[in-house]
């Protein structure tokens, strides 16, 4: 076998097994995603803004893929579901930014904890030697990640 056959097959393998292990993990119905009356776009803007800490409308339309008044509603509604706020940009006062309240960073740990919750309780089953190999394996991929570009939509893989 060619070498960059049995790459492109470890990857494959790899992402089969992670996808199985989400599958897995979206069974939990206790979930805050499950729990959420939150639309796709809300939680998408939700997403954002914990990426970005802040963004103006324009940011969110280009983000989303939808016009400004598109967003001015969602963000509307999760205004009114106390997940985000809207500020006046301290260096522009004709852009007003949006942001998440304490209690949408709340919803965003709470996501964020469920998945992890899920990793560790699998992690205690590990013994010590294969914990050792999966952080050293972990902190290689999150420096390769943050060396990384951007993700480019026109870059991603055709779906299988």
């Amino acid at each position: 076998m060619r070498v960059d056959d049995e790459r492109d097959d470890l990857i494959r393998q790899i992402s089969d097994t992670q996808r199985t292990i989400g599958r897995l993990f979206a069974q939990d119905r206790s979930s805050p995603l499950f729990r959420s009356n939150l639309t796709m776009r809300q939680l998408k803007v939700v997403i954002v803004l914990a990426c970005t800490g802040s963004a103006s409308g324009q940011d969110l339309a280009a983000n989303l893929g939808v016009g400004l008044a598109t967003v001015t509603g969602i963000v509307d509604r999760l205004i009114g579901h106390g997940l985000v706020t809207r500020r006046e940009d301290p260096h522009d006062r004709r852009v007003r930014r949006v942001e998440l309240t304490d209690q949408g960073r709340a919803l965003v740990e709470q996501i964020n904890d469920t998945g992890l919750r899920h990793y560790r309780r699998i992690m205690r089953h590990l013994d010590t030697d294969t914990l050792r190999t999966l952080a050293e394996i972990t902190a290689k991929i999150a420096a390769i990640a943050a060396d990384l570009p951007p993700w480019h939509d026109d870059e991603a893989p055709a779906a299988r």
